[in-house]
């Protein structure tokens, strides 16, 4: 089985439990996603699978391209991407995959997408720092403050937290909850929030630190 899927980030909203509790989930449309492409462990040295989501135009799309499509006998897609599988003989390139023919109702699941672009941020918004006094002619106000020794090193660390630009990094939220697959519209909802933007791609994998939900959790 392919251990995850492409998706799009909707937005979030609600759904009911059966006691009436609220439950905060996101909605993510999955797919649909072909298979392009095949790695198997006696030439590649891994099994894997190599999904496609998204239309992209022809004429954006290199003649090599066109021709691992036209081979893959799938549309042109957008974004390619690969994920582990244990038996790539049963996913034939063109095969579409779908949600519900990887995930149920209360899997935990891994998901990864780009964060929210903030831009060029100080160290306040970026790190969370404190600022210094904001009143008696301070003059320190948002400043970050010193940043490196004066004898030795004489230079500054690197890592040192400073302003620079903030978010559109990729980023992954592990152990999240399945609250509910709609096969038709191709929708999956998420307990909880996840990484990205509205209308953001985001990538749906079995959980590597859970396998189950346990009992009485929402």
């Amino acid at each position: 089985m392919i251990e995850g899927i492409f998706g799009k980030k909707i937005g979030m909203t609600q759904v009911f439990a059966e006691d009436g509790a609220e439950i905060p989930v996101t909605v993510i449309k999955t797919g649909p996603c072909y298979v392009v492409s095949r790695k198997y462990t006696r030439r590649d040295g891994y099994e894997a699978v190599q999904l496609g989501i998204g239309d992209k135009k022809e004429k954006n799309t290199s003649a090599a391209m066109k021709k691992v499509f036209a081979n893959a006998k799938t549309p042109i897609l957008a974004v390619l991407g690969e994920f582990k599988c244990l038996d790539t003989d049963e996913y034939k390139p063109g095969t579409v995959v779908k949600c519900d023919d990887l995930f149920k109702t209360g899997d935990f699941v891994d998901v990864t997408g780009k964060t929210k672009g903030k831009g060029f941020a100080g160290g306040m918004k970026r790190w969370g720092f404190h600022g210094g006094p904001g009143s008696h002619g301070s003059m320190h106000g948002r400043a970050p403050g010193s940043i490196g020794q004066s004898a030795w090193p004489s230079r500054v660390m690197k890592g040192l937290k400073m302003a620079g630009h903030m978010g559109s990094r990729n980023r992954t939220t592990q152990n999240l909850k399945i609250v509910d697959i709609r096969p038709a519209q191709g929708l999956v909802l998420i307990k909880g929030a996840v990484p990205g933007a509205v209308n953001g791609l985001v990538r749906i994998q079995v959980a590597r630190k859970k396998t189950s939900a346990p009992k009485g959790d929402a």
